[in-house]
């Protein structure tokens, strides 16, 4: 059974930096997207980017390219999202989800990781 853990979210200062971590477990995911996503009070969930886990290949949505940037550690079967230059729009909870390559919607979802940023 497939399992991710966030963590590695908090409280930190607009300009400031975090990286989240997401344990992934339960199966080999050579052939899967994983992905992060975040959700806003009062928002839907959104995506913010992901990484092709064979290929190491990423993507980014708009609002955080140049900011973000996602990598995987491939022995310890984790994918990180390194968040850069934060600002205050980008408080929300954070999800670690999977997909497999073939797969459209996003199978496997994390319990996400609060991150706040303050002004």
């Amino acid at each position: 059974q497939v399992s991710l853990v966030e963590s590695g979210g908090g409280l930190v200062q607009a300009g400031g930096s975090l990286r989240l971590s997401c344990a992934a477990s339960g199966r080999t995911f050579s052939n899967y997207f994983m992905g992060w996503f975040r959700q806003a009070p009062g928002k839907e969930r959104e995506f913010a980017g992901s990484i092709n886990w064979s290929s190491g290949s990423t993507y980014y949505a708009d609002s955080v390219k140049g900011r973000f940037t996602i990598s995987r550690d491939n022995a310890n079967n984790t994918v990180y999202l390194q968040m850069d230059s934060l600002k205050p729009e980008d408080t929300a909870v954070y999800y670690c989800a999977a997909r497999n390559v073939r797969e459209r919607q996003y199978q496997n979802w994390g319990q996400g990781t609060q991150v706040t940023v303050s002004s």
